[in-house]
């Protein structure tokens, strides 16, 4: 007869407990009136050049902070640092995702009353920065159109779970067969309120409308005049 086995689940627990730290930094976040959004892609998508695009449309209205999560370099920190911003390198390690405890570390570096914002750059990957709350208020992803338009099939939990797709590199459309109404009707499916933004971060097409929808939820955290 087998002896009876005690199961463990580890998953379950690393999640919960990610869980409750990242509630604490909302609420901390809340307090000081700091808007953060976590933006998520595969690697290459353009994330940092979107931040780039963002940090200098809105420089003037926001005061934005920048935590970059990579496993290894710190060259993306490096090129935010050079526009003037406070950018923090978190280092994972081999680590495919930033989590809450990795994100509470990276704000005790920042001064959150000198920010309005914080955009964390998260590792490039469409799988494992989707199931980590990371304390943000919201989430975006980038899909570039030479991605392909089916990645809402391979990838469905990162399409559920982000309050805004922005479509990049929308220059390149034509150039293959992404279809972008496609695109819509695959990721509507999975999250009928997402908000769907295409630009190009080369030549500018777009960043108004995406920058305008941030500005907007950064002065919705801010407390009441």
């Amino acid at each position: 007869m087998m002896s009876d086995v005690r199961l463990i689940d580890i998953r379950e627990e690393i999640l919960s407990d990610n869980q409750e730290l990242a509630g604490k930094i909302r609420a901390d976040l809340g307090r000081h009136g700091v808007f953060m959004l976590n933006l998520m892609s595969s690697p290459g998508a353009g994330k940092t050049s979107l931040i780039l695009r963002t940090l200098s449309t809105l420089r003037d209205r926001v005061r934005i902070g920048v935590i970059e999560g990579d496993i290894a370099s710190s060259v993306d920190a490096e090129k935010v640092s050079r526009e003037g911003v406070p950018a923090v390198q978190v280092r994972t390690g081999g680590f495919c995702h930033l989590d809450a405890p990795m994100i509470d570390r990276a704000l005790k570096e920042l001064d959150l009353a000198d920010l309005d914002c914080i955009i964390i750059e998260n590792v490039g990957n469409l799988v494992c920065p989707a199931e980590f709350d990371t304390g943000s208020q919201r989430r975006a992803m980038i899909l570039s159109v030479p991605e392909g338009d089916d990645k809402p099939l391979k990838y469905p939990l990162m399409f559920s779970v982000c309050d805004a797709l922005v479509v990049n590199k929308v220059d390149y459309l034509g150039t293959s067969d992404f279809d972008l109404e496609r695109l819509r009707e695959r990721v509507c499916k999975l999250n009928p309120a997402i908000r769907i933004f295409p630009v190009s971060c080369k030549t500018g097409e777009g960043i108004a409308e995406w920058t305008g929808w941030l500005a907007e939820q950064v002065a919705g955290a801010r407390p009441p005049a």
